[in-house]
C-alpha cells in the first residue's frame, strides 16, 4: 500500500514541523476558522526559519491584538510543555472519522491509503510524514520575523516567523491511540476558541468591512468619495466606532497590501491605480459620506473645500464624534507634521497642509505642526542628524507659506521640544508592546531600535498633555489629524492605546494619494526631478516638466483623440486639475469634453501649467516673507489663542 510522502523541498529540523503546526492551530482558534483544509503552504529554512500561509475564509483582515494573540497563544502552549502525539491510520478510517479536518487545502492523491498523523490536543490534527518533537517547549520561543501580510483577493494571511530551538531535544513523540471524532471535532468549526482577552491582550479587535459590502472605485479620479461609495453603518450612525461596534477593526500596516498594491507608513506603491476601497476595507475605517460633508458646511457656515467636495480626503475616523462635540461647544485641536528628509517640497506634500489651514479657519480651532527630524535621522541613513534638524528649519518656512494663523499654530522640531513631550511618549512606550508594534509596522531584527521607538513619538501629539502650554493645560481637548491615509498604522497604534491612558482616541481624516506626473507605477522620487512639480520650480520648468512627462490618457493621434476621446481616469492633468482648481463646473467641461474628444491633451495640459504656475508662483512669494525671525515665532513654545 503507498504511504504518504513528505513534499518538502529540503529537510525540516523536528522544532521547525511543530512550530508550523502549532502556528496554524493557533491562527485558526484566534481567528475562527476550521483548521481542516486550511493550510495553503508551509515551508521551512535553515532549520530556525519558517513560513505558512493559511485561508481566514471571509471574517477579513485580522488586527494587530488578534496577531499578537496568535503569537502569545503559541509561546504559551511553548511554555506550558504541550504534547506532541502521532500515530498512524488507514486514510479510509482517518476520513470517516474526521472529515477533512487532518487535510491541506492540496490533499494527497487517492493511491496514499495510510497516513501518518500528529496531533496537537486544542491545536491541529494533520496528516503528516515529518518529525516533530515530544513537547512544544522543545520549539524554545516562536517570534514573527515579517509583519504578517493578508491576501485580500484570496482571504490568505502568510506568516513568516523564527524559533530558538535548544541545541538538543527529543524528536521522538509519544504515540497514541487516534483521538476521539468527538475530541477533535471544536478544531473543525468557524468559531473563536482562544479570544485576543482571554491571553490577556486588550485593544480593538477584528477586522471590520466598510458599510453595505464592497466597491471597486480604484484611482484619484474616482468618482466623489471613492467611486463605490456606501452609506453609514447603523453603528457609526448612532455615534460609534467601527471598531466598538463591529469589535475591531484596526488592522495591521500591512493589511493595506493586497494584489498589485502596498501601502504602509514608508512605502505606497501601486502597479497600477490604488484601490482605496481595499484600504478602507482593510484599516477599519469609514468613508466621508455627504452627509458629513453637508454637516461641515453648516457648521462653519461655509463651502466645504475642494478636497472634500471630490472625495480626495475620504475616509475618516470618528469624525462624526468629533462634530457632535464642536456642535455642543467644545473645542478640539487640529495635528499635522511633516518628516523633514529634503530641502525641496513637492505639491503632493501640500496636501494635507492646505486642508488643515481650510479647517483652522473654519473651525477657528489651535494646530500643532510636527517635524520628524528624529524620524527621518532613525530611518535615512544617508542623513546626519544635523542635516535632518536643518530641513527641518527649511521645510518650516514652506509650512508658514501655506497661511496657517500664527497666533493659533504651534510648530516644533521634535529634537527640540521632545522634553515637553517625553513623559506621554513613555507612557505610550509602556503600553505597546514590541510584538503589536511589530506587527503593524512590520519591523525586523534589521531595524534600530531607534525605528522601533519612534511611533510613540509621532503617537504623542495626539494628546493634548503633550503641549501643557500651547493647549493651556487641557488634557481632554478632542485632536483631529489630516493625513494620507498611508500614515492611519501609527494612529491606529494611537487609537488602541488612549483608553489605557485615560485620553480621547483622536480622530482622523485620510487622503488619497498625490500621484507622480509620471502616472500609474510611477513614483515621486527625489532621484528623478522630472516625476514631481517642486515649489521651487520655475514657470518654465514647470511647463516643459508637464509638456513633457505628464502621462496621458488621450489617444495616440488626434483622429483616434476626437473619435474615442481620452481614458481621463489614468490622466495625470486631469488628477491634478482635480486637485488644484477650484472652480468645479470648469473642472467637469473639461473632463466632459476631454473624455468625448473635443478637448485635446494639449489643451488640458495648458490650462493645468496655467493654474500650477499661479500657485507655485504665489507660494514662492509667501515663503520669501517666512524668514527665520518668522518661523521662530512659529516654533515659540507659548500658549496659543483659541
Amino acid at each position: 500500500m503507498a504511504s504518504q510522502v513528505s513534499t518538502a523541498a529540503e529537510p525540516r529540523t523536528p522544532a521547525a514541523n511543530t512550530a508550523i503546526m502549532l502556528l496554524k492551530g493557533s491562527c485558526a482558534s484566534v481567528l475562527g476558522f476550521k483548521v481542516g483544509r486550511s493550510c495553503v503552504g508551509q515551508r521551512a529554512s535553515e532549520g530556525n526559519n519558517g513560513r505558512i500561509t493559511v485561508m481566514i475564509g471571509e471574517r477579513g483582515a485580522p488586527s494587530p491584538p488578534e496577531i499578537e494573540a496568535i503569537l502569545r497563544l503559541c509561546n504559551k502552549a511553548i511554555q506550558d510543555a504541550t504534547p506532541v502525539y502521532t500515530f498512524n491510520t488507514s486514510r479510509a478510517t482517518a476520513d470517516e472519522s474526521y472529515g477533512d479536518l487532518h487535510y491541506d487545502k492540496s490533499i494527497p492523491p487517492e493511491s496514499v491509503t495510510d497516513l501518518g498523523m500528529v496531533y496537537i490536543p486544542g491545536f491541529v490534527l494533520s496528516a503528516s510524514q515529518q518529525t516533530f518533537l515530544t513537547t512544544c517547549d522543545g520549539i524554545g520561543s516562536l517570534e514573527f520575523t515579517k509583519a504578517p501580510k493578508f491576501r485580500k483577493n484570496k482571504k490568505e494571511l502568510d506568516f513568516q516567523f523564527k524559533i530558538t530551538p535548544p541545541a538538543t531535544f527529543p524528536s521522538t513523540p509519544a504515540e497514541c491511540p487516534p483521538p476521539a471524532p468527538a475530541e477533535v471535532a471544536p478544531l473543525n468549526e468557524n468559531t473563536v476558541r482562544a479570544s485576543p482577552e482571554s491571553l490577556g491582550v486588550s485593544g480593538d479587535v477584528g477586522a471590520a468591512a466598510p458599510a453595505n459590502g464592497k466597491g471597486k472605485g480604484k484611482g484619484g479620479n474616482s468618482p466623489k468619495n471613492g467611486g463605490g461609495k456606501k452609506s453609514a453603518s447603523a453603528s457609526e450612525a448612532k455615534g460609534e466606532s467601527k471598531e466598538e461596534s463591529n469589535g475591531g477593526g484596526e488592522g495591521a500596516a500591512v493589511m493595506g497590501s493586497g494584489k498589485g498594491q502596498e501601502v504602509t507608513p514608508w512605502t505606497a506603491e501601486a502597479d497600477d491605480q490604488f484601490d482605496y476601497d481595499v484600504l478602507v476595507e482593510s484599516f477599519g475605517s469609514f468613508y466621508i459620506e455627504e452627509d458629513i460633508i453637508a454637516r461641515v458646511e453648516r457648521l462653519t457656515n461655509r463651502r466645504a473645500h475642494r478636497f472634500l467636495r471630490r472625495g480626495l480626503f475620504y475616509s475618516h475616523r470618528d469624525l462624526r464624534q468629533l462634530l457632535d462635540l464642536y456642535e455642543r461647544g467644545e473645542k478640539f485641536y487640529l495635528y499635522t507634521g511633516r518628516g523633514p528628509s529634503s530641502e525641496a517640497l513637492h505639491l503632493g506634500h501640500l496636501i494635507p497642509f492646505t486642508l488643515t489651514k481650510w479647517l483652522q479657519e473654519a473651525f477657528d480651532v489651535p494646530l500643532v505642526i510636527q517635524l520628524t527630524d528624529d524620524e527621518k535621522f532613525l530611518f535615512k541613513q544617508d542623513l546626519t542628524l544635523e542635516r535632518c534638524h536643518e530641513l527641518a528649519y527649511a521645510n518650516a518656512k514652506d509650512i508658514v507659506a501655506c497661511g496657517f494663523d500664527e497666533s493659533k499654530t504651534f510648530m516644533f522640531s521634535d529634537l527640540d521640544y521632545i522634553g515637553h513631550m517625553y513623559p506621554v511618549i513613555v507612557n505610550i512606550q509602556k503600553r505597546v508592546t514590541f510584538s503589536t508594534a511589530r506587527g503593524i509596522f512590520g519591523f525586523s531584527d534589521s531595524h534600530n531600535i531607534g525605528c522601533q521607538a519612534f511611533p510613540a513619538v509621532q503617537a504623542a501629539p495626539s494628546f493634548p498633555a503633550a503641549f501643557p502650554v500651547p493647549l493651556r493645560g487641557s488634557t481632554d481637548m478632542p485632536c483631529l489629524i489630516p493625513c494620507a491615509i498611508d500614515q492611519d498604522a501609527y494612529f491606529r497604534m494611537t487609537r488602541d492605546v488612549a483608553p489605557k491612558l485615560g485620553y480621547r482616541k483622536p480622530a482622523l481624516i485620510h487622503s488619497k494619494f498625490f500621484p507622480s506626473l509620471l502616472g500609474p507605477g510611477g513614483k515621486m522620487s527625489a532621484s528623478n526631478d522630472n516625476s514631481s512639480i517642486y515649489l521651487t520650480d520655475t514657470a518654465n520648468k514647470i511647463k516643459k516638466k508637464i509638456n513633457k512627462h505628464a502621462f496621458s490618457g488621450g489617444q495616440e493621434t488626434l483622429e483616434l483623440q476626437r473619435e474615442l476621446g481620452a481614458n481621463i481616469d489614468v490622466d495625470v492633468s486631469i488628477t491634478y486639475l482635480t486637485f488644484f482648481l477650484e472652480d468645479d463646473e470648469e473642472l467637469e467641461e473639461i473632463k466632459r469634453k476631454y473624455a468625448s474628444g473635443e478637448m485635446l491633451t494639449g489643451e488640458v495640459k495648458a490650462r493645468l501649467i496655467q493654474v500650477l504656475q499661479e500657485l507655485v508662483a504665489e507660494h514662492q512669494e509667501r515663503r520669501a516673507k517666512a524668514t527665520d525671525a518668522v518661523v521662530r515665532r512659529f516654533m515659540k513654545v507659548r500658549p496659543l489663542v483659541f
